[in-house]
C-alpha cells in the first residue's frame, strides 16, 4: 500500500512539474551563459552551478566578482537573495521533521522554487497523508536535472553565443512564465510589489546593493501581511464561534 501511494505521489509531481521543465532549463542556461562572460574558467563555472544551485544568487553575485567587489558583499548579497529559503525550510520542516538532519539538509539543498510551490499547492496543511516525501522527490530531482543540463550546457556554448542574441531576456521571461503561477496569495503578491518597487528606487546603489535591500524588504513585508491575515482569519472564525 505503502509503494502504490509513493509511486502515484510521484507520478503525480512528475506530471505537475513537467510544465516548468523547459523554464528551468532555459533559465539554467542563461546562468551558464553568464557564468563564463563574466569571466569564470570553465571549472569554477561547473563547480558554481553544481555546489551554489541557486540562480538567482549567482546571478547576483557575478557582476560582484566581476567587478572585483570585496568578498563580504559578494556573500552578503547571494544570501540576501536567497533568504527566501529560509521561508521554505520553515514551511517544509513540520512535514519532515520525522527524517534525520542530513536527509532534510540533502532535500532542503535539492528544493527550488517551483517544488516549494507546488508542493504547498498539494499539502496545504499538516494532515498526515502518505505519499509526501515520494512527492517531494518527484519536484526536486527532475526540477534539479534541469537546471544542470541547461547550466552545463550554457558554460559549454557560453564562449560562442553572442551578446547580440539578448539570452538574458530571454532567460529572464522564461523564468517569469515559471515563478508568476506561485503567486499564490495577497502576501505574495505584496512581497513581489514592494521588492520591485525597492529594486528600482536603489536602483543607483553600488555593488547592486539595492537588489539585497529590495529582497529584505520583500520577505519582511510578505511575512507580516500574511500573518496580519492569519489573524483576522482566525478572529474571524471566533466571532463566528
Amino acid at each position: 500500500m505503502s509503494f502504490e501511494s509513493d509511486q502515484a505521489a510521484t507520478k503525480e509531481a512528475i506530471r505537475l512539474g513537467a510544465p516548468t521543465w523547459f523554464g528551468i532549463g532555459a533559465w539554467g542556461l542563461v546562468v551558464g551563459v553568464a557564468m563564463v562572460k563574466a569571466g569564470l574558467s570553465l571549472p569554477q563555472a561547473l563547480g558554481m552551478t553544481f555546489i551554489v544551485f541557486g540562480g538567482s544568487a549567482q546571478l547576483a553575485s557575478l557582476p560582484l566578482i566581476a567587478a572585483h567587489a570585496p568578498v563580504w558583499v559578494i556573500f552578503a548579497s547571494a544570501l540576501a537573495v536567497n533568504l527566501r529559503f529560509v521561508i521554505f525550510s520553515a514551511i517544509l520542516a513540520p512535514h519532515f521533521s520525522h527524517l534525520p538532519w542530513y536527509k532534510r539538509a540533502w532535500f532542503g539543498f535539492m528544493t527550488g522554487d517551483v517544488a516549494v510551490g507546488l508542493f504547498i499547492q498539494r499539502y496545504p496543511d499538516m494532515q498526515d497523508m502518505k505519499g509526501k516525501l515520494a512527492f517531494l522527490k518527484g519536484l526536486i530531482f527532475p526540477n534539479w536535472a534541469a537546471w544542470q543540463v541547461g547550466s552545463v550546457i550554457g558554460i559549454f556554448l557560453g564562449s560562442q553565443v553572442p551578446t547580440s542574441w539578448g539570452l538574458g531576456v530571454a532567460g529572464t521571461l522564461a523564468i517569469l512564465c515559471v515563478m508568476l503561477p506561485l503567486i499564490i496569495n495577497a502576501a505574495a503578491l505584496a512581497g513581489v510589489v514592494v521588492s520591485g518597487i525597492v529594486v528600482l528606487l536603489c536602483f543607483q546603489f553600488p555593488y547592486k546593493l539595492g537588489l539585497l535591500l529590495a529582497v529584505v524588504v520583500g520577505i519582511v513585508t510578505a511575512m507580516l501581511l500574511e500573518e496580519a491575515i492569519f489573524k483576522r482569519r482566525r478572529l474571524k472564525v471566533q466571532q463566528h464561534d
